[in-house]
């Protein structure tokens, strides 16, 4: 394991409170080596150095502890929508391994390769299934079974919401990892959160640790159950958000 990436995951963790074994060090640059081993022959991230791995896909994953603080003693079930690379799910199973994941993405080559970090890995309770949002909402199997929901996934608020928030139990939490200012996007959105049967808890701005980024992690809390015709079929929720 580099030297400097050692300091790096040292620094950022400590930032946020957290304390890493060598055992799990030692995942996350194996997790670092195979991303960019893979990402050689197909599109993963467009991160690729160092440093900025562990800051902005490793720590920023991790930053989960801003709103959630006691990840480390819950035995809780969380689902992580448009996972892509594997991000947020496989850096919080790594650093949290108590916590159940599933891993959700539309495209089969990523599943493919989420499946291959955890076989190397050698992590359990972590599964990666290729799908849509809107129709694991639907399906009675997960539809209403997690505890919590995380997405780092490219959509508007509103867009998310539906496909996450059908996800969740009542009383669970669906937290989005935003980068940029939300006040309009939060606004607009709030209609479709309140319709999906959910209130906005918290909003959490920072600074991400080892770097100048701004980050925000909405925190939504599902107050009642969904109605049952959200999510919608395969596609709406993107083309005509809920207003």
């Amino acid at each position: 394991m580099e030297q400097l990436f050692l300091r790096k995951m040292t620094e950022g963790c400590k930032a946020l409170g957290i304390s890493l074994s060598m055992k799990q060090l030692e995942q996350f640059y194996q997790y670092y080596e195979l991303l960019i081993e893979k990402n050689k022959v197909m599109n993963l991230t467009a991160i690729t150095e160092l440093e900025e791995v562990v800051s902005k896909h490793f720590i920023d994953s991790l930053s989960l502890v801003r709103v959630r603080d006691n990840l480390i003693d819950l035995k809780i079930s969380l689902i992580d929508v448009g996972s892509g690379a594997g991000f947020p799910g496989i850096p919080l199973k790594i650093a949290f391994p108590n916590i159940s994941v599933i891993l959700l993405d539309s495209l089969n080559k990523r599943v493919v390769f989420l499946n291959e970090v955890i076989k190397k890995l050698n992590l359990s309770e972590i599964e990666a299934f290729h799908g849509r949002a809107e129709e694991f909402g639907q399906n009675k199997v997960y539809r209403e079974k997690f505890d919590l929901c995380v997405s780092r996934a490219v959509a508007n608020i509103s867009t998310l919401s539906e496909y996450c928030i059908p996800l969740i139990k009542i009383g669970g939490t669906f937290v989005a990892y935003k980068s940029e200012k939300i006040e309009d996007e939060l606004d607009k959105g709030k209609g479709a959160i309140h319709i999906l049967g959910s209130e906005i808890e918290s909003i959490e701005k920072f600074i991400l640790p080892g770097t100048e980024a701004e980050r925000d992690l909405v925190v939504i809390r599902k107050v009642k159950s969904t109605q049952k015709k959200y999510p919608r079929k395969s596609g709406l929720p993107g083309k005509e958000p809920i207003v």
